[in-house]
């Protein structure tokens, strides 16, 4: 196994990444938005990222790790331990994906007047005083991803959770149109998973093959017989 580890080939590295890609880019090809936690679009974009990281930076410390198993354990929990703290020390958010900011303000307009009817609004940020809540919403208009952000010093986590819950219940009964963008997502990430699978299944047939045999395929291609 560690063996295995020390020499990872590269559609390790492609093959999450072009499931994370695939699976934005059928976010951007639904009819309804989808409202997705902070925590789990960085769980996501963490697990997508994770052969990059695993074959490319974090290869870099192996050598000072040791030559034994452990030494990818510790890599790996340094990995995670990284991405912990980063979802940790960010604030809340939720992440609607397929949808414009024109087309949320009115979702959240709707859900903090049901909230806090004396809610007061300055630009893209909402408070309701009545909660110890604010939200902002920050966009994305080009990748048609909006953000809504927890500001403010003290958010209280309960009103958090139903601003959110009412959110996702107002956001699936709105029509939204697809996106190009989610089709270029999915294509790329059809192509790395396929050249992904290309790769795993090369690398299987090679390490089945017998050794003379293959020396042997070797000798010919190179005299031409």
């Amino acid at each position: 196994m560690n063996a295995i580890l020390d020499r990872l080939p590269l559609w390790t590295a492609v093959l999450p990444l072009g499931i994370y890609l695939l699976f934005i880019g059928l976010l951007h090809l639904r009819r309804r938005p989808l409202v997705m936690s902070g925590a789990w679009d960085g769980v996501l974009l963490a697990a997508g990222l994770a052969g990059l990281a695993v074959v490319g930076p974090l290869a870099l410390l192996r050598p000072a790790s040791g030559g034994s198993m452990w030494g990818w354990m510790i890599v790996l929990l340094a990995f995670g331990l990284a991405v912990a703290v980063c979802l940790l020390v960010s604030r809340p958010r939720l992440v609607i994906y397929n949808i414009s900011t024109d087309q949320l303000r009115p979702l959240v307009a709707e859900v903090v007047s049901s909230l806090d009817p004396t809610a007061r609004w300055a630009g893209e940020t909402a408070a309701l005083p009545a909660r110890g809540l604010q939200v902002q919403i920050e966009g994305n208009g080009g990748l048609r991803t909006a953000t809504i952000v927890a500001a403010g010093e003290r958010a209280s986590s309960e009103h958090w959770t139903e601003f959110g819950r009412r959110l996702r219940r107002a956001a699936s009964r709105l029509p939204v149109r697809s996106h190009a963008v989610g089709a270029a997502f999915a294509a790329v990430g059809g192509l790395m998973i396929g050249l992904a699978v290309w790769g795993a299944c090369r690398s299987a047939i090679a390490a089945a093959a017998p050794p003379g045999r293959a020396n042997d395929a070797g000798a010919r291609r190179f005299i031409g017989a």
